[in-house]
């Protein structure tokens, strides 16, 4: 097992893979930028290394500070988290040739599932369903007439890259000029490449995702799904498991499908792998996340089990364990992201906290690196903490949120936790009634 991990993130992930470090025995580095100098998980690690000024260029996405805040702590692997260099195959690699090991899956996983249009092909040379798409498109003119071939409305998206940059849905042949070259210019600007395909566009569906695990030994298994259909623009807010929609005859089938298409891609370690479901209730593959989710938890709490422990013992070689490996499925479990924003305009909304409480009893987890006088910094993603229930079925994990979210105060900035209140309380959510257009359809 490993003696000392460096952990490549900041925030709640961070401290959420310190945890669960301290209570496995290993010792922590946690890497930090001048901006978070002050933060918890900088706090509550083992050691602490400056990596650079606030600019994530200058500091977490900068590969060679990494390696050497590495090789001055003397960690022998590295954690990435989510986000950042997670599904770097560079830093992978990097990682790789200098005999630290990435708690990840290997770089050739990530290389073939990092390009969405490579792991369209890999997926359907592994039998995975997927929706109607192009090649890399070289130019709009090829797009046009793959949108043609396909028929509108399609989805224009980058490559290389996810979390909605980089996306644009064309309607009509009229609009795919100026969307094809907006989803180009964004996606250089977020990814550095301007790769973009294009898929047929479901209307009105669900975005449900199954939790993949796979060892060095040959054991996978999928320790079922999570609905992530309550988005803005492509980023989720709300994600619960199980899907309210899925039977077990669906689930038993997919994993099975899931399980034979690991085993011949030969992949390792912990991933995610998305699809969209049409009212029909037909699944259809989308992309690969290589790392852990931000949604995790929720999968944590019906399995009983700890991801992130997970990660590091396949990591370091070790079989899958056997409550990994034989986990069944209990209750049901709902996450609300809790960002700084305002819920009206959705404007971020950076700041000091000055007043802090997070809710608490049975059934609930707050995962968060924020407490009270922390300032709230502009140069990172806005997310504060992830709000976790669990219930014995989906009515009382609705009611236990909305409780936690009557508990929840954050005072000094605007957060979305009255938008997170409207969707809970909403007669379509309650139902299970919810597709990926709901926030526009019912939140306006």
């Amino acid at each position: 097992m490993f003696q000392k991990i460096l952990i490549a993130n900041r925030g709640e992930i961070a401290l959420r893979i310190i945890r669960t470090c301290k209570e496995m025995g290993i010792r922590t580095v946690a890497v930090h930028s001048t901006a978070d100098a002050d933060s918890l998980h900088v706090k509550f690690a083992d050691q602490s290394i400056c990596i650079g000024p606030p600019s994530s260029k200058e500091s977490y996405l900068n590969i060679p500070r990494l390696m050497s805040a590495a090789d001055v702590s003397q960690a022998d692997a590295i954690h990435p988290g989510y986000g950042f260099l997670a599904e770097n195959v560079e830093f992978a690699e990097v990682c790789q040739k200098s005999g630290i090991t990435f708690i990840g899956p290997t770089p050739d996983n990530m290389r073939t599932m990092g390009n969405k249009i490579e792991a369209r092909e890999a997926a359907k040379k592994a039998g995975l369903p997927l929706v109607p798409g192009s090649p890399h498109l070289q130019d709009e003119k090829m797009g046009r007439t793959f949108a043609k071939e396909i028929g509108y409305p399609v989805i224009i998206k980058a490559a290389a890259g996810g979390g909605g940059k980089g996306m644009k849905i064309v309607r009509a042949e009229a609009g795919f000029a100026q969307s094809f070259s907006t989803a180009k210019a964004e996606a250089q600007a977020a990814f550095g490449n301007g790769d973009l395909y294009i898929e047929k566009y479901i209307e009105s569906p669900r975005h449900v995702e199954f939790q993949v695990v796979a060892d060095n030994f040959g054991d996978v298994v999928v320790l079922g799904e999570r609905d992530c259909s309550i988005q803005r623009r492509h980023q989720k807010l709300v994600e619960e498991a199980p899907c309210p929609v899925m039977t077990d005859k669906m689930r038993a089938k997919m994993s099975g499908v899931i399980v034979t298409a690991l085993k011949k891609l030969k992949y390792r370690n912990v991933g995610t792998i998305e699809f969209l479901m049409d009212p029909k209730g037909s699944l259809y593959f989308i992309e690969m996340n290589t790392r852990i989710q931000v949604e995790h938890p929720v999968t944590e709490y019906i399995f009983g089990i700890d991801l992130i422990r997970t990660q590091i013992e396949l990591a370091a070689g070790m079989k899958m364990d056997p409550s990994v490996k034989n986990a069944t499925m209990k209750g049901h479990s709902i996450e609300c992201r809790v960002v700084a924003e305002d819920p009206e305009t959705f404007r971020p909304s950076p700041g000091r906290i000055v007043g802090y409480n997070v809710p608490g009893g049975i059934g609930v987890r707050v995962d968060s690196a924020v407490c009270d006088g922390y300032f709230v910094t502009p140069n990172y993603d806005s997310m504060l903490a992830k709000l976790i229930v669990w219930g014995k079925d989906r009515n009382e994990a609705i009611r236990r949120m909305q409780r936690a979210l009557d508990e929840f105060i954050v005072e000094g900035i605007k957060t979305n936790i009255p938008l997170q209140r409207r969707i809970l309380a909403h007669s379509k959510f309650q139902k299970g009634e919810v597709d990926t257009g709901f926030i526009e359809k019912y939140m306006a």
